[in-house]
Parts: structure tokens; sequence; C-alpha cells
């Protein structure tokens, strides 16, 4: 998904975004493929983040109640 970013906008790493959202760097990148997170490509082909972006999704992410496993 192509993204407009500002030039002052700090770019995260998926391994960076990861450890904010404490989950393994794959499932960021499928986050960004399934159109989750928003991403850009450098020139290089790697992924990078928008830093406000993803703490948005961490507030958003945060506010989730999740269902408990059966037996809890």
């Amino acid at each position: 998904m192509r993204t407009e970013i500002k030039p002052d906008t700090r770019l995260l790493t998926p391994a960076e975004v990861a450890a904010m959202l404490r989950v393994d760097p794959k499932t960021v990148t499928r986050w960004a493929r399934g159109g989750k997170l928003s991403s850009i490509r450098t020139p290089g082909g790697h992924r990078r983040y928008s830093e406000s972006e993803v703490r948005g999704f961490l507030n958003g992410w945060q506010n989730v109640s999740l269902p408990r496993a059966s037996g809890e």
C-alpha cells in the first residue's frame, strides 16, 4: 500500500514495530500486506512504518477486548 509520508515523520523498521507491539516482525509484515498497517518501501525494497501511525494502531489495539481462552 503506498502512503504519503511527511518529511518530518520518523520511520520504523519492522523489528522496531514488532518490539512496540510485542509481536514477531513477520506478523508486522503480514499486517502491512493485509492493509492493517501502511508502509513505504525504501529504494532497497525494505518496509518502513510511520511511528505516529504505529502509535495510533497500538492505542486502538489496546482498546480491543480479546476473547478469553476456554478454561479461564
